[in-house]
């Protein structure tokens, strides 16, 4: 294995680390806005919920405006 792939493989673990924490940070606040008995979507209106819109939309919105 050369020291390119192993920087690869670096990058992309540093990358699932980041989406498995937003995740579960995401889930939490879903779980306590559940328990406060808020709406359905109070959750994507939390900051982890609101970086997941970015992550989404961004590249979207990237890609449309290159075309």
């Amino acid at each position: 294995m050369t020291l390119t792939g192993l920087t690869d493989i670096l990058k992309a673990g540093a990358v699932l680390l980041a989406a498995i924490l937003l995740g579960n940070w995401f889930m939490a606040e879903l779980k306590a806005s559940r328990a406060k008995g808020r709406p359905w979507y109070a959750a994507y209106f939390s900051l982890p919920g609101v970086l997941i819109i970015l992550a989404v939309l961004l590249p979207l919105f990237l890609w449309l405006s290159g075309h």
